[in-house]
């Protein structure tokens, strides 16, 4: 449920998860690329659709082959860009020596140390699932705002590019397994800035309960299943900060009550680890699990990498550099990252004036289609209306690569192509 508790975290609580069934995929899901054509941003609902599964071809995951023109369809309702397809199995969370790997493994650790290698851990689950899996199943309202094409990422009207890892709880309970930790890449649209990226990496973690499990405790179900999960991952804290001061924060999950965040006091101040809850009802009895409760967390897992390795930017964690590669090692949890440059970055203004459907993603998509990662930061600066109601938009769009100097001749070039594809995708007006 770290997913799904990130995920809520941002917009909701996260549960990523595509069918585990290798023959359940032939049809994409939980996509939302930027499409060339305006129909999908246009409209924030997607269009009923039956899902179908993507066909069989050359990249793999999960068990399931899938092919390009499975994910970059020409479909009206397709928002995946190229940018997006490009990070599909690259799999960052399986690297040993990589940031994300060496602290999944540290938390797996724990799970094997503290409950025996009680915990079934899946982390190779093909990202692409059915709306369904990704919404309904954990609960998401039919009205909230992430099923928008504006959050995700749609390969058709009933197959998105995983948000959270939360959407393939449902199925794993399904199958019987009562212990279990899901981690993968999930992909959102987003904001462009140090800490925010279109694909990054959750974890999430179920536990289901018996009856015998609670009755000689002298309490009720729903407290003894809440006191062991605050127990369990005020353990996990300490195995990952050490002896940090802690506090639970009451919140708001649709797929778990009660829900909490857990918060710990590090480098001075007071830092959001994950989300978790007691999972709601209606989510067991959907999978046989009738006479249980179960908890439930979800964290990210570059958030938490970005403050015990001392990464500054979440861009860095996709480099091949080796300045960056060669700095960590297999089991070494926490190594400080040594900064190795500090190249200046290019500062370009784009000013427009908006149309009804503009949205500050839609243009983050086009901003990352054109410049990839040399795209550090897109930031409104300036807006007012008119007196014929119009409104304008000033923003502000930081150029930097981590690894050389970017030339005049080249940001220039990138910035034509953005006011180009601005005007065009977005139907705004360049001032």
């Amino acid at each position: 449920m770290a997913a799904a508790f990130s995920f809520a975290q941002t917009v909701l609580f996260s549960k990523t998860s595509l069918s585990l069934r290798t023959n359940a995929l032939k049809s994409l899901t939980f996509c939302l690329p930027f499409s060339s054509s305006s129909a999908a941003l246009a409209s924030d609902k997607p269009h009923s659709k039956k899902w179908r599964q993507p066909v069989t071809s050359a990249l793999e995951l999960g068990g399931v082959k899938i092919a390009k023109d499975d994910v970059l369809r020409d479909d009206p309702t397709n928002n995946v860009p190229d940018t997006i397809f490009a990070k599909l199995g690259m799999q960052l969370h399986r690297r040993d020596q990589h940031p994300l790997g060496i602290l999944k493994n540290a938390i797996y650790e724990y799970f094997d140390t503290n409950y025996s290698n009680k915990f079934d851990k899946f982390d190779d689950l093909c990202p692409l699932v059915s709306v369904k899996e990704n919404f309904d199943d954990v609960l998401v309202p039919a009205d909230h705002v992430s099923r928008s094409y504006n959050d995700t990422y749609y390969v058709d009207s009933q197959t998105v590019l995983r948000c959270h890892t939360s959407a393939h709880q449902a199925e794993l309970l399904r199958r019987g397994h009562t212990h279990f930790l899901v981690t993968g890449d999930v992909y959102r649209r987003d904001s462009i800035d140090s800490t925010h990226y279109p694909v990054f990496h959750q974890m999430e973690g179920v536990r289901v309960f018996s009856p015998e499990d609670w009755a000689a405790s002298g309490t009720d179900a729903t407290s003894y299943v809440a006191e062991d999960l605050k127990k369990c991952l005020e353990g996990l804290a300490r195995h990952l900060f050490g002896a940090v001061e802690m506090r639970w924060v009451d919140t708001y999950f649709p797929f778990t009550n009660p829900s909490f965040e857990l918060e710990i006091f590090f480098q001075e101040k007071w830092l959001e680890v994950l989300g978790c809850g007691v999972t709601e009802q209606e989510i067991l009895k959907r999978s046989g699990k009738t006479g249980n409760v179960a908890w439930a967390f979800g964290l990210g897992l570059e958030r938490l990498a970005m403050v015990l390795f001392d990464i500054p930017d979440i861009r860095l964690f996709w480099s091949t550099d080796e300045r960056f590669t060669s700095q960590f090692l297999k089991g070494q949890l926490g190594v400080k990252f040594k900064p190795y440059s500090k190249y200046p970055p290019c500062y370009k203004d784009v000013s427009f004036w908006i149309s009804e459907s503009f949205t500050e993603n839609n243009l983050c998509e086009v901003v990352r289609e054109v410049a990839g990662d040399l795209a550090e930061e897109v930031q409104l600066i300036d807006n007012f209306t008119n007196k014929k109601g119009m409104t304008s938009h000033c923003y502000r769009i930081a150029y930097r690569s981590m690894e050389r100097s970017l030339t005049d001749e080249e940001i220039n070039k990138l910035q034509g192509t953005v006011r180009e594809l601005v005007e065009s995708k977005l139907k705004v007006v360049l001032r």
